[in-house]
């Protein structure tokens, strides 16, 4: 049974969901790029015994025991509009790694973007503070300069995109056995250029006129979002 957890609608929830709603209805700007941040914890596993050759036919053999080799990171970077996307594999979900990743976005996959908006869940990690902490405040300034968050609110985690391209990885590129972190790349790698090449977007609908109807009794008559 999938577990699930009913938002509790209040005030912050309305204003953090359409916030993040007119970020994603504004037009197309490659100067400044929308990009949903998220991650998935991914369990590497090798087979015990060599699985039987594919015969014409038939499907494939694998053998029901397999070993544990550990676990990884992956941080999701995607881009709707664009039809873009990364996936960057780390051993660990940290406050360096979030850092680490906020930097590799600013140099590395956009660095003539003039800012940044960043979709991101409220995790403790995702924050200034962990990227003071990790290069230092000046570093930490030049890199936020060109960043904007924009968080989701409590249990609104299905307001980002990433979710979205995440649930995609899973389907076509995870869902067999990789037994170590470089066969773990060669299959993210040959993925994501296959989608970018084929620019896959993501066509959102629910608007900020939707969720107003959708949410209309949680609405205050004073609230101005």
């Amino acid at each position: 049974m999938k577990s699930w957890c009913i938002p509790i609608i209040t005030p912050l929830f309305l204003k953090r969901m359409e916030e993040i709603l007119i970020v994603y209805a504004r037009p197309y700007d490659e100067k400044r790029p929308m990009v949903c941040f998220d991650e998935k914890s991914y369990q590497l596993l090798a087979h015990s015994r060599p699985p039987q050759r594919l015969k014409s036919g038939r499907v494939r053999y694998e053998d029901y025991e397999y070993e544990r080799k550990g676990t990884r990171n992956i941080f999701m970077f995607s881009e709707p509009k664009a039809g873009q996307r990364h996936a960057l594999v780390t051993s660990r979900r940290t406050k360096m790694d979030f850092a680490y990743a906020m930097r590799y976005l600013v140099d590395e996959l956009y660095p003539d973007a003039d800012c940044i908006d960043v979709v991101l869940d409220n995790l403790n990690t995702h924050h200034y503070h962990s990227l003071v902490e990790c290069f230092g405040k000046q570093e930490a300034d030049r890199i936020m300069s060109r960043l904007y968050f924009h968080f989701t609110p409590p249990h609104g985690s299905w307001l980002n995109m990433a979710e979205i391209e995440i649930g995609v990885m899973a389907e076509q590129c995870l869902k067999r056995r990789l037994p170590d972190e470089w066969t773990l790349n060669q299959e993210l790698i040959a993925w994501e250029e296959t989608r970018n090449r084929e620019k896959r977007t993501i066509q959102w609908t629910f608007t900020v006129d939707k969720a107003r109807k959708v949410f209309a009794k949680h609405y205050p008559a004073n609230l101005t979002c």
